[in-house]
């Protein structure tokens, strides 16, 4: 038998005194609010200028350029406007649990039911939901007012064996939390961490969680339970239901398992166990499941037949708690029925364990989960998250003043259980409501329950509840109430931003649109949060054109940012930037932080918003490793890393040009802003480099993807040099002869060198072509691109520079050079090659400075004839 030292409580009913009452709760707005609001008038000035002048450009010349740039800024604008609802009135809250018992006796607390969900044993390892579950099984709160309810969409009796397994340790888990006033009730965090209580006792505790989890563990590698584990006729038959040959993951009846009852199952220390129950809802192939959201309606109608508690906390698998005392807090807002009597659930940030120092992929999300539901809460309150959620069964029934009455009485949460969870009148009532087709014809996922609609229920939900006059509130405690895993890889984190993409956008535009809907229910503030949010996605427009048309165009040699508006765009960039950056330190972040955190606003906007595609790879200790040291994880070839890369290239090298375009020509040339988002590129881009170039474990950029990606680059320079050429000719056709760029005279020969160029460009997608019919296409690609790209340089250059004298050896250094690159390539190296390769544009950047004073023609028809 386990040994405990019994100790006092930490929260124990205190003596009622006489004087005023104490407060529950405080809130104070933030100071900050009346700067914020300066701000917002003084840059709003600075879009009306902005949009002056592109107005004024537009009337005057309406070019791609011209009007992509105009559609970019309008929707930054936009977005931006949006973003400013949060600062009108941003306002921290402050509660007092050591007052509710005052107010509130220990045994008149209500009864709480916690979800938890999970769908996939192997993507979501079961030991993690068991951590998860005994975290908030051990709060500090009457036993036998919890009852924590699992659903296993995934229908797996790996999960149903984790718990239980769970169930039988959490009868020492529990009593050893509250007899030591242990905090870190998870048990896995709690051996982790640098543990007080007796090295003994800690070893007897740990030597049986360790047990636990070996057991669950090898279950998962297994794929199936082992016999020696089955070893009652209960047991048995509970697994059978599982073993049968038309039981799958998405075809079984449903489960629901009653793991631990509160009226009949103690402790080691005798005392009552809060109740634990396992369910799988049914599914069927022919039969829409509204994936989470259609899990957590499944689990209040079941609770509400179970237990019915007036509270109820949603809760992620991989987030487990992290203060015992966080119902205490809750409840200050809650029973606070008097001041807050359409409050409707109170939401805590999303904090995260494991985060390196740099937080490399901008896992915290702190304008998600901190900046921004500060600025709700001084407005109707902040939105659903999907975890740390605490609601008012209430809510699900309708608006405050508009209750939507349920299909059957027992669904009410009115209602008062009489009977026991595990009877056989309530089991058979909870498998009725957690069937398939339970839900035809009926208002749920409508009008009750989690809203259907969105992949993003959480928000979706949430909008909905407000949108219907519920409030909210947003806790945000000193120490975290829960605490959760991050993606550790830069596929996973780049998967998760695209679901969520898919999911906003399907309300942004569906006839709830926060634009519409939202403004007319709530008012133009919360309407705009909501917006916010909603059209997330469409940062992917701006994103991408500042990403590549200033570098092209800079390439091109041709200014897009006239130099007399050179301060309003750089005021509207530090403004917007340095706003952020403090809203960002100011909620206890770091300058490095809000960096990886711009950056992957960048990353995000140049592939989750723009790709589909969803990858799962397993985590081993390498990658566990490089992301504790702050290298970016990718070793996977996905099309989500195409633009990421095509853009650093292209950055790099139109940094490069437009330097040495200063160097050559002593003057900037309106080019100065488009040097300047080019080196802010490269900038952000260097990670990247590294895994490109200079990385050789299994993280590095995949060659394969790099190369796409160079090729792709090439193809997209030469798409827009063919481009810019006819759009010149064009113009010059209409308005007469002119001078060229470089200011010489028109030239009769231009528009052989046009048609050239032309030919180059079809040349290099012939090439693409060609790489499929090679035996090694990742180096013959690289040989390919390197004589197209050679070639569109030496054409560009002989037009642009055709009137100077004569310098027929440079033309033989660059056959050289590009002879020496092409014996590298063949090297299967892939460090040297990308090394070379930037070496050689670089190079071929230099060049243009030595061949502006070439002439001759016949340089490119002599490289023609050389090098294809």
């Amino acid at each position: 038998m386990l040994f405990i030292k019994t100790k006092k409580s930490k929260m124990k009913t205190t003596t009622t005194t006489t004087g005023p009452p104490q407060p529950l709760h405080s809130l104070k707005p933030q100071r900050r609010r009346h700067l914020n609001r300066v701000f917002a008038v003084v840059y709003t000035l600075a879009i009306i200028s902005l949009f002056y002048h592109h107005t004024l450009k537009l009337f005057h010349s309406t070019t791609i350029i011209s009007l992509s740039l105009f559609i970019s800024d309008l929707i930054l604008a936009y977005m931006w406007s949006t973003n400013q609802a949060f600062r009108m009135n941003p306002v921290s809250r402050k509660v007092f649990p050591e007052n509710l018992e005052k107010f509130l006796e220990r045994k008149d607390f209500p009864a709480m039911d916690i979800f938890i969900c999970t769908a996939d044993p192997y993507k979501e390892p079961p030991i993690n939901v068991v951590n998860t579950a005994l975290s908030v099984m051990a709060y500090d709160y009457p036993s036998e007012k919890l009852s924590v309810y699992v659903s296993d969409d995934g229908g797996s009796e790996l999960t149903m064996f984790a718990f239980m397994e769970g169930a039988k340790f959490g009868k020492v888990w529990l009593p050893f939390c509250r007899e030591n006033n242990i905090m870190d009730r998870c048990p896995d965090a709690y051996f982790r961490s640098n543990y007080v209580v007796s090295a003994d006792q800690d070893m007897e505790v740990k030597m049986m969680y360790e047990s636990m989890k070996i057991k669950i563990e090898n279950a998962v590698a297994r794929g199936s339970i082992s016999d020696e584990y089955i070893t009652t006729d209960q047991d048995r038959h509970l697994f059978s239901q599982y073993r049968t040959k038309t039981f799958t993951r998405q075809s079984h009846p449903p489960l629901v398992q009653v793991l631990l009852n509160s009226n009949e199952d103690v402790d080691i220390m005798g005392q009552f166990m809060p109740n634990l129950i396992y369910i799988s809802r049914e599914k069927r192939k022919t039969t829409p499941h509204h994936f989470k959201a259609g899990a957590l309606n499944a689990l209040v109608r079941v609770s509400s037949i179970m237990t019915n508690a007036p509270i109820i906390l949603t809760l992620d698998c991989d987030m487990y708690s992290n203060d015992p005392f966080t119902l205490q807090r809750v409840l200050c807002y809650l029973s606070d029925k008097f001041r807050m009597p359409n409050c409707g659930y109170v939401q805590f940030p999303q904090r995260f364990h494991g985060l390196n120092k740099a937080d490399i992929y901008a896992s915290e999300h702190k304008r998600l989960f901190l900046v921004n539901p500060s600025g709700m809460d001084g407005l109707l309150g902040p939105s659903y998250v999907g975890t740390g959620c605490f609601f008012h069964r209430r809510v699900f029934f309708g608006g405050p003043s508009a209750y939507i009455e349920p299909e059957i009485p027992e669904l009410s949460p009115a209602n008062i259980v009489d009977k026991p969870i595990n009877s056989e009148q309530t089991l058979n009532l909870a498998h009725h409501v957690s069937g398939c087709n339970y839900e035809n014809k009926t208002n749920w996922g409508s009008k009750m329950g989690f809203r259907y609609g969105s992949l993003v229920e959480d928000y979706y939900s949430g909008f909905r509840l407000q949108c219907e006059g519920w409030r909210s509130i947003f806790c945000n405690a000193s120490r975290p109430a829960f605490l959760g895993d991050v993606p550790i890889t830069l596929i996973d984190v780049l998967s998760q931003n695209k679901r969520w993409s898919i999911g906003l956008l399907e309300v942004g535009f569906s006839k709830f649109s926060p634009l519409t809907f939202g403004i007319r229910a709530m008012g133009i503030l919360m309407g705009q949060s909501y917006a916010y949010y909603a059209f997330w996605p469409v940062w992917f427009f701006p994103i991408t054109t500042y990403a590549f048309l200033p570098s092209l165009a800079l390439l091109n040699a041709i200014p897009i940012f006239p130099e007399p508006w050179f301060f309003l765009y750089v005021f509207l960039f530090i403004g917007a930037y340095g706003q952020d950056c403090l809203d960002f330190i100011l909620y206890e972040g770091t300058f490095i932080r809000w960096w990886s955190d711009q950056r992957m606003w960048l990353i995000r906007g140049l592939s989750s918003y723009l790709f589909g595609s969803i990858e799962y790879i397993i985590m081993d200790d390498e990658q566990s490793k490089r992301y504790d040291q702050g290298i970016f994880e990718f070793g996977v070839s996905s099309p989500l890393f195409v633009p990421l890369i095509i853009a650093a290239i292209l950055n790099l090298v139109a940094f490069l040009g437009g330097i040495l375009h200063i160097f050559k020509e002593k003057s900037l040339d309106n080019f100065s802003i488009q040097i300047l988002i080019a080196g802010f590129g490269v900038l952000n881009s260097l990670p990247f480099y590294t895994a490109m170039v200079l990385r050789s474990d299994k993280g590095r950029m995949p060659i394969k993807t790099t190369i796409t990606s160079t090729i792709l680059t090439g193809a997209l320079y030469a798409i827009s040099t063919s481009a810019t050429c006819g759009l010149e000719l064009s113009v010059r056709s209409i308005i007469g002869n002119g001078p060229l760029r470089n200011g010489s005279e028109k030239h009769k020969a231009v528009p052989s060198f046009r048609a050239i160029q032309s030919c180059v460009c079809t040349e290099g997608f012939r090439y693409l072509l060609k790489i499929r019919n090679v035996k090694n296409p990742n180096f013959a690609s690289c040989i390919y691109f390197s004589q197209y790209t050679f070639l569109s340089f030496i054409v560009r250059s002989s037009h642009d520079l055709l009137l100077g004298p004569s310098k027929i050896h440079y033309s033989f250094t660059w056959i050289n050079t590009l002879g020496v690159f092409q014996k590298i390539l063949y090297l299967k190296n892939a460090k040297q090659t990308c090394f070379y390769f930037l070496k050689y544009i670089f190079i071929f950047q230099f060049s243009q400075i030595t061949l502006s004073k070439a002439k001759q023609i016949t340089i490119f028809l002599f490289l023609n004839k050389t090098l294809l």
